[in-house]
């Protein structure tokens, strides 16, 4: 994985319209984050989905907020700063080298992967370390561009197809617990680490 991203003509991360985008909000609710859990958020990225989760598991919960790009990790953690939400742990990683995370392995409650597939040459390496981490019964949610034309997504031929992902995490080992609505222009996918 490379520090930088293919380009996408998308809002700039911390942008009010990128946060709202996806709405890591009620993404909470759809992934049943509660207080206490231990949550990792693969390719943070802006950080939204890692801030969200953070105000859900509560001072007694963690979330490692893990991107390969090291800028953004420093503006996560001065806006879990100003959010005095110290349960907010950046990781830098680069997720496709095994154990790329540095995480226990059967250590985390909730795994999310929001649009990086697109961006990773290793895409089982991705899904493998997420299941490593996951704890027997964890929860991992995938979110990407689903195939509609959308100007500010990536490239058709760099977009991972949902029936592409379901096949990989299940080879890998995962049950797939179901489906979710993750907007207009992607698909949402729950999977359990039995």
């Amino acid at each position: 994985m490379t520090e930088t991203a293919p380009e996408v003509n998308a809002a700039p991360a911390a942008s009010p319209a990128a946060e709202s985008f996806l709405h890591p909000e009620r993404m909470m609710n759809r992934f049943d984050i509660r207080p206490g859990m231990i949550v990792a958020d693969f390719g943070t990225g802006s950080g939204h989905f890692a801030l969200a989760a953070a105000r859900r598991v509560g001072e007694r919960g963690k979330v490692y907020a893990i991107d390969i790009q090291k800028n953004v990790l420093s503006l996560i953690k001065s806006k879990a700063a100003l959010e005095h939400l110290l349960q907010v742990e950046p990781i830098w990683a680069d997720l496709e080298l095994p154990q790329g995370s540095r995480l226990h392995e059967g250590s985390v409650d909730f795994v999310i992967i929001s649009n990086i597939l697109f961006q990773v040459t290793s895409k089982p390496a991705v899904l493998a370390e997420a299941r490593r981490i996951l704890k027997k019964g964890g929860t991992m949610a995938v979110l990407e561009w689903d195939a509609t034309p959308f100007p500010a997504g990536p490239p058709q031929n760099l977009r991972m197809p949902k029936a592409d992902v379901r096949r990989l995490a299940e080879t890998l080992g995962f049950h797939t617990a179901g489906e979710f609505d993750a907007g207009s222009h992607h698909y949402g996918l729950l999977f359990t680490r039995p």
